[in-house]
């Protein structure tokens, strides 16, 4: 019998990690999940999706910074994992115009300390969760794994093409397996309370207004968490060199359906029985028109098909939201 796969999760007590790592606890897996539970948002947040993991099962939890070399190196030492999956970054586009610095130690900096770990503890695979954002403005929709014409506004999508140009570098040199998923607009339960979805229907929910920026035309391919979830599951076993593919790859985890911001809080709106108020708001800067993922290879290779239409996405959202504890929806 074959020992379960041990995965080194960071991350792991964010909305997309700790759904995945329930997925990952329910196949078998022996899991350490490293998070230092950052003041991003809430705390107390974090440490809920932390106790709704263990109703799974039992798990290794590490509190710890990926900029953390000594840390870090005592986790490979003891744990060696056979798979890094690394999701742990600083998020939000707006936030990385304030704090540019604190982005580029995080992002670059901690993606770089974990892929020399790997090397030195000779780790075969590394999944890194990037972001749609790297396509920024100058790509043609939708959006293809080949466009060559990457043209980040915000520090946090520069952040993510550097973190994959670093991956690129390390599967050239050592010859691990390392693909980046770039995940577009993920929503559902556990989503942060900065994003779009989770914030309006919370200031819906009081009847107050929402800010609206632009005129409402801008889009998003808005994925939901468990299609996300299986597509990173996929990638976990994709093999490249049985499909005559080279050791770094890119994929887009996405819908590959966009919605304009007047239809999302339109689906809202049926969803929660309210009306929204609107405040008009200009639109902001590191803010991209649309998000569109072609998924043509991501199908192809990955087997990846998102299956949760956005009418039964944000019904999901609504109900949980509406269960959730106090702390979890403000």
């Amino acid at each position: 019998m074959n020992s379960p796969r041990k995965i080194l999760l960071t991350g792991g007590a964010g909305f997309i990690g700790s759904h995945l790592a329930e997925a990952l606890l329910k196949r078998g897996t022996k899991l350490t999940i490293l998070d230092n539970l950052d003041n991003f948002y809430s705390t107390a947040w974090k440490q809920a999706n932390l106790e709704d993991i263990r109703s799974t099962v039992e798990f290794t939890f590490e509190n710890a910074d990926i900029c953390d070399e000594q840390a870090t190196r005592k986790i490979f030492n003891r744990d060696r994992p056979d798979v890094v999956i690394h999701l742990a970054a600083r998020a939000g586009v707006r936030p990385s115009i304030e704090q540019p610095r604190l982005y580029e130690r995080v992002n670059v900096g901690g993606t770089t300390n974990l892929l020399e770990l790997c090397k030195e503890f000779q780790v075969p695979r590394f999944l890194f969760g990037s972001s749609s954002s790297v396509y920024g403005e100058g790509a043609s929709p939708p959006f293809s794994e080949s466009e060559g014409n990457l043209f980040p506004i915000s520090p946090y999508a520069a952040t993510k093409i550097a973190g994959e140009m670093i991956c690129r570098t390390y599967a050239h040199l050592t010859g691990m397996t390392i693909l980046c998923l770039r995940f577009f607009t993920v929503y559902g339960p556990r989503q942060r309370p900065d994003l779009a979805i989770h914030k309006f229907i919370a200031l819906m929910e009081a009847g107050k207004p929402l800010p609206v920026f632009g005129d409402g035309s801008t889009g998003r391919d808005y994925t939901y968490i468990a299609d996300i979830v299986a597509g990173v599951l996929s990638a976990l076993e994709y093999t490249p060199e049985q499909n005559d593919r080279p050791a770094f790859d890119i994929f887009n985890l996405g819908n590959s359906h966009p919605v304009s911001l007047n239809e999302m809080i339109a689906t809202l709106e049926q969803a929660t029985g309210k009306t929204a108020k609107r405040a008009a708001m200009p639109l902001q800067p590191g803010d991209v028109p649309l998000t569109w993922a072609d998924i043509s290879k991501s199908r192809s290779l990955l087997g990846f098909q998102p299956s949760t239409s956005f009418r039964q996405g944000i019904e999901n959202f609504v109900t949980w939201y509406r269960a959730a504890d106090p702390q979890r929806r403000a």
